[in-house]
């Protein structure tokens, strides 16, 4: 019985796991056909687990000038994180985790733009918001954008947990430089490289981002390359490189010019722009207010591209246009005389800028003078059709089309006769600075109105092949090449003449051809705004005058102007300074050359120093006395030598207080002249003419002191 029940069990038994060893293997036989278990893939599961990728980010592309400049860049910083769970450090000889957090404090506030205690409570932290066990704290921006310097710093300190990790900022090497053209790009939280915000940053965002590449390849649980796994690297490929029209050094006279004038006469608003006539390139431009893209001030109250994006009433610098649609149309007798100060259209009556006028005069003097009676004469010559005819031909009341977005058109009115009148001395209708600018360059282009562009090129730096190449593209001839040419010659006259409203933009070096423009501003409830304080002042200029390599529009809207002070005062101060500099950094021929007549040296030696230095300063030479005054002992050049321009000429006298000259701007030449006759002992270093001395001028000399004259080449001075 006994034994028969023991079977009975055996049997069962067998049974059961017999079942349960077929079950088994029915499903090691499922998943091994599926490769499923509860719907989910175990490959994919292993994949997850074991196959791991490293995201390899792509390098921003630069933003350069022409001359391949940097304008934008990567720049390398680093972020602060703390590891604050004790936990890090299991297994670890040394502590991985933040071991004392209020040492840890204390040292890094000496670091990062945070408080003490704020780092402390930081440190203290040991779980999330959702109360899960807390692994590491970083600090916000008090943390991110170490620079290389502070991050050494930091590991120096050798602070247990805490990690510094690479991370990439935009770079803006030129600060304030045409900022709200080039505009910026900045990583936020969410964003795991900087992103374009605004201008060209954001406008060619795509081009410039790149595309991130990774590294991909199987590990264990701890993180280690398995036996025989292979990594599969697939590269990132950088942003594409944008070649701006700007020259760097143009766009730094600019940016310094505009910079002081806007401190000296607090306008509500100024813009400039400087470009090349021959192929529409813009060179430079700037504005204020406007902002830093480096630190981000005063980012909130400079958001738009004036050169663009904005309209305005022009003023008389409309009458440059108006002025080339008559002599085109051969309505223009500079001789011709009209009656000054008032002109009646219908109800309206309209005013020369001194209410009464200057009596009868010639149009050339209308021009001068900047008569809007003049124009309104000028007007029934050409006849009204004809003048709307030609200011679309010049571009304005359409797009110039810019290689930029959101450009503005502005609006020519012609509903009725008197918006034509004001049109030709430029109130009423409006248009853009890049519109001005676009006009002008058939002025002074002969003819030829050529399409403004700040793209020059597009390069893909993984490759160098040139992506996008801007050529010069000509917008049309609104005029021919007389005309432009008489139109240069006639606004000339508005410099030179005594009568001319722009005599403060002439220049001692070039001949300069333009026109002012003092335009009212209207109010936003209707209306204008009156008073010496409340125009908007301007000048569209161009140099020199009979070729013109350069051009350029200056505005500013409401300058503080001082009892005396005219409107063209802070313009020309802008114009004559940035115009000047830039023609002289283009190696452009002073378009105002004399003929100079050689100075013959006198014999100064026994004579006085001081007859000797007078006649000197007379002929125009520069006399360099070396000791007190007294009798000449030696002189250099010696006499009967010939000189030309404006030389030194060494005086050594028996005094023996030698001060010591200003050797700026000195040729290598003289410097060594002045050594040899003053005994002196002179190290120089660098080439080209004197820019720095060890020796303040004037300084009476110690024989023991060390003078070193540092020397400079002058396009290095200007770069």
């Amino acid at each position: 019985m006994k034994k028969n029940k023991f079977q009975w069990g055996a049997s069962t038994m067998l049974i059961i796991y017999g079942l349960l060893f077929f079950l088994m293997f029915f499903r090691i036989f499922y998943i091994q056909v599926t490769g499923q278990v509860e719907g989910q893939q175990l490959a994919a599961k292993a994949a997850a687990r074991y196959e791991k990728k490293k995201t390899i980010t792509a390098d921003r592309g630069n933003i350069l000038d022409r001359n391949g400049k940097i304008i934008a860049e990567d720049a390398v910083t680093y972020r602060l994180a703390a590891t604050v769970n004790p936990d890090a450090s299991k297994g670890s000889k040394k502590p991985i985790h933040v071991v004392d957090p209020r040492r840890t404090a204390a040292v890094l506030a000496k670091y990062i733009p945070m408080d003490e205690e704020e780092i402390y409570e930081r440190l203290l932290k040991k779980y999330t918001a959702a109360h899960k066990p807390l692994w590491q704290v970083e600090f916000g921006n008090a943390g991110s954008n170490i620079n290389h310097a502070t991050m050494q710093k930091i590991q120096k300190e050798h602070l247990p947990g805490i990690i510094l990790m690479e991370d990439k900022k935009r770079f803006y090497p030129n600060g304030v430089f045409a900022s709200n053209l080039v505009g910026f790009a900045r990583k936020e939280d969410n964003e795991k490289a900087p992103v374009g915000k605004m201008g060209l940053e954001s406008i060619y965002n795509k081009e410039l981002s790149g595309v991130d590449g990774n590294v991909q390849y199987k590990s264990d649980l701890f993180g280690y390359l398995l036996p025989n796994s292979k990594k599969m690297i697939q590269p990132a490929k950088d942003g594409e490189n944008v070649y701006l029209t700007i020259d760097r050094t143009i766009q730094n006279f600019l940016e310094a010019s505009m910079t002081k004038v806007y401190e000296k006469y607090k306008p509500e608003s100024m813009m400039a722009v400087v470009a090349n006539p021959k192929t529409g390139e813009i060179l430079a431009v700037s504005q204020r207010p406007t902002f830093n893209p480096q630190t981000g001030a005063g980012l909130n109250n400079s958001w738009i591209n004036s050169l663009t994006e904005t309209t305005l009433e022009p003023g008389s610098t409309m009458k440059t246009f108006t002025l080339a649609t008559a002599i085109e149309e051969g309505k223009w007798n500079p001789n011709d005389k009209f009656q000054s100060g008032q002109y009646k259209v219908y109800d309206r009556t309209i005013r020369d800028a001194n209410q009464v006028g200057w009596g009868t005069i010639t149009y050339l003097e209308g021009i001068q003078r900047s008569s809007n009676v003049g124009m309104a004469n000028l007007l029934k010559k050409i006849g009204d059709k004809t003048f709307i005819n030609y200011l679309g031909k010049f571009g304005f009341g359409q797009k110039t089309g810019i290689d930029l977005p959101n450009e503005a058109t502005g609006k020519i009115l012609d509903e009725y006769p008197i918006n034509r009148v004001t049109t030709t001395y430029g109130q009423g209708s409006t248009v853009t600075p890049i519109q001005l600018i676009q006009g002008l360059t058939a002025i002074a282009n002969n003819g030829k109105m050529m399409q403004p562009y700040v793209i020059n090129k597009i390069v893909d730096p993984n490759t160098g092949k040139v992506i996008q190449q801007h050529e010069p593209v000509v917008k049309g001839k609104p005029i021919s090449a007389a005309t432009a040419k008489k139109v240069r010659d006639t606004l000339g006259t508005t410099v030179t003449s005594k009568k001319g409203t722009a005599q403060n933009f002439a220049s001692k070096e070039y001949e300069v051809s333009g026109k002012t423009g003092t335009a009212q501003i209207p109010r936003p409830t209707g209306g204008y705004y009156w008073g010496k304080n409340s125009f908007l002042y301007s000048f569209l200029g161009m140099a020199p005058k009979k070729n013109p390599k350069l051009i350029m529009y200056i505005a500013i809207k409401k300058p503080q102007l001082g009892m005396t002070e005219v409107g063209s005062e802070p313009t020309s101060e802008v114009f004559n300074t940035v115009m000047g500099s830039s023609l002289k950094y283009l190696n452009i021929k002073p378009s105002k050359m004399k003929t100079e007549k050689p100075v013959i040296v006198g014999q100064y030696v026994g004579g006085s120093s001081k007859t000797a230095s007078k006649e000197l300063k007379s002929q125009g030479m520069e006399p360099v006395q070396i000791g007190g005054d007294g009798e000449v002992l030696e002189q250099y050049p010696q006499d009967g030598s010939s000189l030309l321009g404006k030389n030194h000429v060494f005086l050594k006298t028996d005094g023996n207080n030698i001060k010591i000259p200003n050797f700026k701007g000195w040729s290598l030449r003289d410097i060594l002249a002045y050594q040899s006759i003053s005994g002196i002992k002179i190290h120089t270093s660098g080439d080209g003419f004197g820019a720095k001395q060890s020796i303040k001028p004037g300084t009476i000399y110690e024989g023991n002191a060390k003078l070193t004259v540092t020397l400079k080449k002058p396009e290095d001075e200007y770069n």
